[in-house]
């Protein structure tokens, strides 16, 4: 039997389970290299030690990176070997795997539009705009090669390539810290001491705030799955830093929600916004939602798209003040980290 690795915590213990089950009944098991470029121990520092910090990760990352890396595997030479399925109908169905075959989702195409790359860095800060490749599913699923995205992106866009190799990063700190998966990378920050108000939670959740980029994000979250990045920054932000909720519950709740899912970005996402992580933001940085749309959406194109009654009596009050929050968080930073 052969897999792909995976290298979160939950999916490691798995495939141990697995490969210790079929040693008992003398069935062989091997895992390889897929999902990614670089794995494990094969971009660390000198003294063989991971990276925790993204620019020297990425300059190493970089350096190693060499045409076998990103060539195509030759699996032509193995599907022979591959034993068909005797009884079609053992397969497990979709419904019978947990899944809801009523619902209907648009995909985003997994095309590469190497134009819209090309101009990416100009683009992708944009949520009004199909500014970025929304190729992320199509990598959490296996549905496109790393190895082809690499190609495209040495050949386009160096931002883009930035973008694939913070999945490789992530994918290397969940794997050497699983800690990080649902503590704090930096234990430190565990200490801070979260007010978690649940309605405050629950109006996050609505995209009910009265900060209309907020909301705008996390009604197209619910609507469709996916959230733009930069939108993902704004709200996790916004979480943590203004509501001062815990990022765990936020994290818990993009778990549940987004269909690019994968727990190492997301993680590594959240606690970046939080300032835990391991390549965070510093706990004194609170995004201003307000100068947030005001650079990236000046003319309210996504926000109105979203929240409809922006602009109307209709639409909340802020249900916390900017600039008292902005003071209350770093305040309780400092308290949580003395």
């Amino acid at each position: 039997m052969v897999a792909n690795r995976d290298y979160e915590p939950y999916a490691r213990q798995r495939d141990k389970s697995v490969y210790a089950q079929l040693q008992g009944e003398q069935i062989g098991f091997r895992a390889f290299k897929d999902h990614v470029i670089f794995e494990k121990n094969e971009v660390v520092k000198a003294d063989g030690t991971p990276y925790t910090v993204f620019t020297p990760y990425s300059k190493k990352w970089k350096a190693e990176l060499t045409d076998f890396y990103t060539k195509s595997y030759p699996v032509e030479r193995y599907t022979q070997n591959l034993r068909q399925v005797e009884n079609p109908s053992a397969i497990l169905t979709l419904n019978q795997m947990g899944f809801d075959e009523t619902q209907q989702v648009d995909f985003p195409s997994m095309n590469i539009d190497e134009e819209l790359l090309r101009h990416y860095d100009q683009t992708r800060d944009i949520p009004s705009i199909q500014g970025t490749s929304r190729l992320s599913i199509h990598l959490r699923f296996g549905t496109i090669s790393i190895r082809q995205l690499v190609t495209t992106a040495l050949s386009t866009n160096s931002k883009f390539l930035d973008e694939l190799i913070w999945r490789d990063f992530y994918q290397m700190i969940i794997y050497h810290f699983p800690h990080s998966a649902t503590g704090s990378f930096r234990p430190a920050y565990d200490r801070i001491r979260w007010e978690n108000n649940e309605e405050h939670f629950r109006l996050w959740c609505e995209g009910k705030t009265g900060y209309p980029l907020v909301d705008a994000g996390m009604r197209e979250l619910l609507a469709k799955g996916f959230m733009h990045n930069r939108i993902r920054m704004v709200t996790a932000s916004f979480l943590t830093k203004h509501l001062l909720i815990d990022w765990r519950w936020g994290e818990t709740w993009f778990a549940e929600k987004l269909l690019d899912y994968e727990l190492g970005s997301n993680v590594g996402g959240w606690q970046w916004a939080a300032g835990s992580g391991c390549d965070a933001a510093p706990y004194f940085r609170v995004f201003n939602p307000t100068s947030q749309q005001q650079k990236f959406d000046p003319d309210f194109t996504y926000i109105k798209k979203w929240v409809p009654e922006f602009g109307t009596t209709n639409y909340p009050e802020p249900i916390v003040d900017h600039a008292t929050a902005r003071l209350q968080a770093i305040q309780r930073y400092k308290e949580g980290l003395v």
